[in-house]
């Protein structure tokens, strides 16, 4: 059963189940972003990156996506600290275990590529964990990906619900048969 938490989400303050797709944003899906997030199904998620941006860019470029990703009611997550995701209004921060914030409102996506990183995870309560590379990616080219078993094995320690992320598109996660994941490439 899907965990439910409170976010805040424009003026909607019912609890939703966590979104089973995530599009993430980077500078090579930059050109598509505003097609893709109008196309993704309702109440998707959303998770902010562009390390690419200067900070004055990289706002305003949020503050775009957001916009169209609050009409379609996906969830927006940003990456970065927690003070940054309640000034810009997001739902939520995505990073290292390390960084979570503690308590508080802010739905927390935590990143892990191994068994150590997802119990870091759990211990910080993080709200799910995006595990990866589950297949070879363009993200962490040369970087051993886990593969299917691999993947299962390590999602089954985890208490958060695990998203699965690296490689994945349609096709792999079909292959795949898990029921929350995440691409950047895969789905722009």
């Amino acid at each position: 059963m899907a965990r439910r938490y409170n976010v805040r989400v424009a003026q909607d303050q019912t609890p939703r189940p966590l979104p089973e797709l995530w599009l993430l944003s980077d500078a090579r899906n930059d050109a598509v972003l505003d097609e893709v997030l109008a196309q993704l199904p309702e109440q998707s998620g959303f998770i902010f990156r562009h390390y690419h941006l200067d900070p004055a860019q990289r706002r305003t470029r949020f503050q775009q996506l957001q916009e169209i990703a609050r009409k379609r009611r996906h969830l927006v997550v940003v990456s970065g600290s927690p003070v940054l995701a309640l000034k810009w209004g997001a739902d939520g921060v995505y990073g290292p275990a390390e960084a979570m914030p503690h308590g508080g409102d802010l739905l927390k996506l935590a990143t892990a590529h191994n068994a150590k990183e997802i119990v870091s995870a759990d211990r910080t309560g993080a709200d799910a964990i995006l595990l990866s590379p589950v297949f070879s990616t363009a993200s962490h080219p040369g970087a051993k990906p886990l593969g299917p078993v691999r993947f299962r094995l390590l999602a089954r320690k985890a208490k958060a619900p695990v998203i699965a992320l690296g490689g994945m598109n349609r096709d792999t996660a079909k292959r795949l048969g898990w029921p929350r994941w995440a691409a950047i490439d895969g789905l722009s």
